[in-house]
């Protein structure tokens, strides 16, 4: 998985075979979640960017994602600064994402996959969100992931995160004033986040954006590592090579993109990273 999205590691949601969501007729809906215990949940509408079908990037296995819109950070290697603006989605209700995801649950479930809700970011609908991952797992049987920047973990309630199989969680850098640079938001939230998914016992993958010039100081690698290392449910670190390929998007949205004249790492220099990672006992890759 290459490429970043709001949250700091998705895709680019405009490419081919990329589904938007359709806009729905309009249906009731709630202010609250649905106790946990209930299987089938009530009606509720979220903000949705779209939705996709995408194999070994989101998660174990074929997954059907589901891209909800808005996000508190800004990071600078966005792929996809269109997921920034809840308003920009489409109102689109739990019953059509499932619908939808229901049409290709066992060829899914055939693969080794499961549904992950991904965005922007997913915690600030956390009601949605929960309200899908309940569903793709109760109702549809499906391995559920949740893909976040950790920034708004105080608003995934002990429900959402029992609906949960595993958490993509993005650590953008371990200097503080770096992680601040990159996101426009503090690191601590994120960090308080990861500690909770440690207690809960949790499983986590943990993705690293490497971007030379940035993020790629050898001290800050080693931070994260040493984070990661001590939590003891993260499976799996993903370190991603920063590209440009969401430029485009910048521009035609009238933004600044500053990372402009940065280069991609090379080979050498992600494997170095990931070598600091495995050095505390992470599988890498």
């Amino acid at each position: 998985m290459t490429a970043l999205l709001g949250s700091g590691t998705g895709r680019d949601t405009t490419r081919a075979g990329v589904r938007a969501a359709p806009r729905p007729a309009p249906r009731p809906t709630t202010r609250a979640a649905t106790p946990a215990a209930a299987v089938t949940r009530r009606p509720s509408e979220g903000s949705v960017h779209s939705w996709d079908l995408s194999t070994g990037v989101d998660g174990p296995g074929t997954r059907f994602v589901t891209f909800l819109s808005g996000c508190p950070l800004t990071c600078l290697y966005c792929h996809n600064p269109d997921t920034w603006r809840m308003r920009a989605g489409r109102r689109t209700s739990a019953d059509d994402v499932i619908a939808e995801a229901a049409k290709c649950r066992r060829f899914i479930a055939a693969s080794g996959g499961g549904a992950t809700v991904s965005g922007g970011e997913p915690l600030l609908q956390p009601v949605f969100a929960g309200e899908l991952l309940h569903r793709m797992k109760h109702e549809l049987g499906l391995h559920t992931a949740l893909d976040t920047s950790g920034f708004l973990g105080a608003r995934a309630t002990d429900a959402l995160l029992r609906d949960v199989d595993l958490v993509l969680l993005d650590v953008k850098s371990w200097d503080r004033e770096t992680y601040r640079k990159v996101t426009g938001r503090p690191l601590e939230p994120t960090l308080d986040f990861a500690r909770r998914l440690a207690d809960l016992g949790k499983e986590v993958h943990l993705r690293f954006v490497l971007v030379p010039g940035l993020t790629d100081a050898r001290e800050n690698v080693e931070g994260v590592a040493a984070f990661a290392g001590s939590l003891g449910n993260v499976s799996r670190v993903d370190v991603l090579p920063f590209h440009k390929l969401g430029e485009a998007k910048w521009q035609a949205l009238g933004m600044d993109f500053t990372l402009h004249d940065t280069p991609s790492p090379t080979a050498e220099q992600t494997a170095a990273a990931r070598a600091v990672f495995e050095a505390r006992g992470l599988t890498a890759v």
